[in-house]
């Protein structure tokens, strides 16, 4: 004889002591299966932006666990020597990272040493399983230029914080399309947002309520660089970042502008978050 429980077909022999009163106990007494650690995508993905980015081998809080079960699974594969297993995310595992993706067969964007979902996914293939995932989503027109779903509606969050309509004058995904941007451009989540006819204050609320949602966001004047005055803004943990663009990222978070120089941070003081964790709040 055999017995169905929810679905699964068991042998009756030797049940007894799983029957009480007629019904099944627990299906998964005694099967010793081992659940799957869980890996946050969130937390891994900021580590990879923030530890290439820091003068010393702090860990980035939150993310060691998560990071730690990445370099396990790179030196499985061979791609990362056992002493780089520490749950620092710095250069070394980013570089082995890139290797990784590059021997799934993806280039640019898609190699860019950030971890995906879908390398994530393979990476953790009978190790961990992914949680708290990050996705760009699909790429759409704003304003004539190309930005993807995550980074259109972290702009839309931010012009109501603001009370006002914000207008791009440059988009992602625009490999070259300004030398003077330095690459930053080049991948997803990074835009410039047109001041023109704001006050000084006006500028630095602006800032300041795209920082409120994730963007690591500046107030950008001529005597910085090669611009016009405008406001530069990179979304924390969008997983289709330049490097370039990782970098600021990361220096964002430890207190620095943004530019070459790594000088102080001039922008709006705030709670530094991601979208994600904004959303939650």
């Amino acid at each position: 004889m055999k017995i169905r429980v929810f679905g699964v077909v068991l042998a009756a022999v030797g049940l007894g002591s799983c029957l009480v009163g007629g019904s099944a106990a627990s299906a998964d007494q005694g099967v010793g299966v081992r659940a799957l650690p869980v890996l946050d995508m969130e937390a891994t993905v900021k580590a990879a932006q923030i530890d290439p980015r820091r003068a010393d081998d702090a860990l980035t809080p939150g993310a060691k666990a998560s990071v730690l079960l990445v370099e396990r699974a790179l030196v499985a594969r061979r791609l990362l020597d056992k002493k780089w297993v520490d749950g620092y995310f710095g250069t070394t595992t980013v570089a082995a990272y890139v290797k990784y993706q590059k021997s799934l067969g993806y280039s640019g964007l898609a190699a860019n040493g950030l971890p995906g979902k879908a390398s994530l996914v393979r990476l953790g293939s009978g190790r961990f399983t992914v949680g708290r995932v990050v996705e760009p989503g699909r790429r759409v027109f704003l304003d004539g230029f190309v930005v993807n779903a995550r980074t259109r509606a972290m702009l839309g969050e931010a012009e109501r914080l603001a009370g006002r309509d914000l207008v791009l004058e440059q988009g992602s995904y625009n490999p070259g399309g300004d030398p003077t941007s330095a690459g930053t451009h080049d991948g997803g989540g990074v835009i410039d947002v047109s001041v023109k006819g704001m006050s000084g204050a006006t500028r630095t609320s602006v800032a300041r309520a795209l920082r409120r949602v994730g963007f690591a966001a500046w107030v950008r004047s001529p005597q910085q660089g090669d611009w016009p005055w405008h406001i530069h803004a990179a979304a924390i943990n969008d997983t289709d970042l330049s490097p370039q663009a990782q970098h600021q990222v990361g220096d964002y978070y430890l207190g620095l502008n943004g530019l070459a120089n790594r000088r102080p941070d001039d922008g709006p003081k705030v709670p530094i978050v991601t979208w994600e964790e904004y959303r939650r709040r």
